[in-house]
């Protein structure tokens, strides 16, 4: 897009006297979308509105009611792309000082303006803005290719855990885990893992991967020891579960979707619940005997009814599972 055809970025300029504002969209009219508001209050109401399309705030300092820093620190503490700045007439030299340090805002400027040199600092403010928006969306590109890395790998340690549990039959297990978390709508993974440096990360997945595949080792092997009929899975999911699974005519429910999600989607701090070891125990066990659970979603929550296990996975088919993720 060239400069011409490129809208105007969007200033926010908020002063109690009418005659500042006024001059301030004059001033500035040509080279930016000028919005004004006279007091605190209003200007949180346009920001609110415009905090998409803003790229700098301007803000007096001494109005009624409230002084700009209070505005400028609401903008930081919601919409921290947005360029602040503080412009006054008076002293406030320490309370400036302050919110520089703290970030709350970007320059000072002193007031009456040098018209030239208040058009250079806007200037200046709008490509800053621009170049925060820019590393923001590179930022978060690079989240999400962590974020389909991450879960790609926890795929890939479900597979080596039920295979390595239950031999070929593995991959039954596996095909139905994966079924109940897509029913149950995955969210996208939370961001504090994804903040973390490369080998914390896979250190801690590791570990967390090891803690999950022990708990779900134990409760497979009370399962086998225990001499219960494959019909019987569904009492096996209440015992568990508790109110969370719902017991029907056909199987049962998973009322509360989100028990069934946890080890690929929660971050790396949070440890497997017992209850998600003894689901995928679950379907470790019912796979050695030739079985699987049939998966399909619902407004009520996700449905499970006894079936016999369908043909073993592929590699290709496993690629198909991460890719779907």
């Amino acid at each position: 897009m060239t400069d011409a055809a490129r809208p105007l970025p969007a200033i926010l300029y908020v002063d109690d006297e009418p005659t500042a504002l006024k001059y301030f969209q004059r001033a500035l009219g040509a080279q930016a979308t000028v919005l004004t508001a006279g007091s605190v209050e209003e200007g949180k109401r346009v920001l609110e509105l415009h905090a998409d399309t803003l790229a700098v705030l301007v803000s007096d300092q001494r109005m009624p009611g409230a002084c700009g820093n209070e505005l400028l620190f609401y903008a930081w503490e919601r919409y921290p792309h947005i360029v602040r700045i503080l412009t006054t007439a008076y002293s406030e030299i320490d309370h400036t000082a302050d919110a520089i340090n703290q970030g709350q805002i970007h320059r000072y400027i002193q007031k009456p303006w040098d018209l030239a040199a208040l058009r250079l600092e806007m200037r200046q403010a709008v490509d800053l803005a621009r170049l925060r928006r820019e590393h923001a969306q590179l930022l978060r590109e690079k989240l999400l290719i962590r974020q389909k890395q991450v879960v790609a790998s926890r795929i890939g340690t479900l597979y080596a855990l039920c295979a390595g549990v239950t031999g070929n039959a593995g991959t039954m297990p596996f095909d139905a885990y994966l079924s109940a978390a897509r029913c149950a709508g995955m969210t996208q993974a939370e961001p504090d893992w994804l903040m973390m440096i490369h080998s914390d990360l896979i250190a801690s997945e590791a570990f967390r991967a090891a803690a999950f595949g022990h708990l779900a080792r134990e409760r497979f092997d009370a399962l086998a020891a225990g001499g219960t009929a494959p019909d019987g899975v569904f009492a096996l999911l209440g015992e568990a579960f508790g109110a969370a699974f719902h017991r029907t005519a056909e199987g049962g429910t998973f009322l509360d979707t989100a028990c069934l999600t946890e080890f690929l989607e929660k971050p790396t701090a949070s440890a497997v619940s017992a209850p998600h070891a003894a689901w995928l125990a679950v379907l470790l066990w019912l796979g050695r005997q030739g079985r699987t659970l049939h998966v399909s979603g619902g407004p009520e929550g996700v449905h499970v009814r006894l079936a016999l296990a369908d043909a073993a996975s592929t590699p290709q088919r496993l690629a198909g599972w991460i890719e779907r993720f």
